[in-house]
């Protein structure tokens, strides 16, 4: 918890405070370091703006295959990064009357058109360019130029990949997970996004390296087109990925079993709950949660003191930092109570 939290309209709150919900014990709902976050961003855009200028000069100067599909794959993935930045900004504006429940899932939207733009600018023009040269007649290339330019994005790739794998790995340590499976179920669209489009950018380095020096090695340009529709066909997989993954979290992403049961442990430890009968809890945006709850309060008050307390309540547990939005209502007698 915070030293102040939140009510509904932004101010700060009384000082009494509920036993922490999730701040500190729930993984993929840890705070998101928005900071870290943007700065993983602006590295990786970047990079990604660097490498596809030097790309594009080096597939038109060599006319290979492999190189152009890398020159999309990068200008898909600069592009990517602004959208990236728009979530990061969009996401973080405070919520007001108009969306109580704040903006967090706007970040899910620019992340999901990132997407979006890595497979049809990425992934379909490289597939389309492979296959086109197929069927091309072969032409006279410069093998130098390209492994000087893929080496060079290899390290530039490297160096933003670093930078988000560290950040993956610090928060995955921090909660017990191994990093893969953090990265995959995190509510940070924008870390995830960056993770595995650095990681494909180096994959899709080796298979661009891979059909060059084939190409190279039996004379037969045949293979630089097929880097060219593999690095296509892996972006287009990770682009699904990452548009399932958002759309996951727009339509209204709960907490697993575990999770949620955490969560009903922290609500039960409020001195001035009895017991719940029902429980609601999903995200409403990276790291922020929407919380519904039947309760069911200590004492035997008359109903004008009971709605106020009700209300107090909801603004105890707003006051934790990853809590958007609370709203509870009364159990019905003889409702049963819910267990962690």
């Amino acid at each position: 918890m915070t030293e102040q939290g939140k009510d509904r309209t932004g101010g700060a709150t009384g000082e009494g405070r509920p036993p922490q919900i999730v701040s500190g014990d729930l993984p993929g709902v840890q705070p998101s370091g928005g900071g870290e976050s943007l700065f993983t961003v602006t590295v990786a855009l970047v990079a990604n703006g660097l490498l596809a200028a030097a790309k594009s000069v080096a597939a038109l100067i060599t006319g290979s295959a492999s190189m152009m599909a890398e020159a999309a794959h990068s200008w898909s993935d600069t592009g990517n990064e602004i959208f990236l930045l728009i979530a990061e900004r969009r996401g973080q504006r405070p919520r007001d009357d108009e969306h109580p429940r704040g903006y967090g899932r706007s970040t899910y939207i620019w992340s999901l058109v990132a997407a979006f733009g890595l497979f049809s600018a990425g992934a379909v023009v490289s597939v389309w360019h492979g296959v086109s040269q197929l069927l091309a007649e072969p032409e006279e290339t410069s093998y130098t130029i390209n492994y000087v330019v893929l080496a060079i994005a290899f390290v530039l790739e490297g160096a933003s990949f670093v930078q988000a794998s560290r950040q993956v790995h610090g928060a995955a340590q921090r909660w017990g997970l191994h990093p893969l499976r953090f990265v995959t179920w995190t509510s940070n669209a924008t870390l995830r996004a960056v993770f595995f489009e650095d990681f494909s950018a180096l994959l899709g380095l080796l298979l661009a390296g891979g059909g060059i020096a084939l190409h190279q090695l039996t004379g037969n340009a045949v293979f630089d087109a097929l880097g060219s529709i593999a690095v296509g066909v892996l972006l287009a997989f990770v682009a699904v990925f990452l548009m399932r993954r958002n759309m996951q979290y727009l339509l209204g992403q709960g907490l697993t079993p575990e999770l949620r049961a955490r969560v009903l442990s922290s609500l039960l430890a409020i001195p001035a709950v009895d017991r719940i009968t029902y429980l609601h809890v999903e995200y409403v945006g990276p790291t922020r949660l929407f919380v519904v709850a039947a309760v069911d309060l200590t004492g035997d008050d008359r109903e004008p003191d009971l709605a106020r307390r009700l209300r107090q309540v909801e603004t105890e547990i707003e006051q934790d930092d990853l809590i958007e939005d609370a709203v509870l209502t009364l159990s019905f007698p003889d409702d049963p109570a819910l267990e962690p």
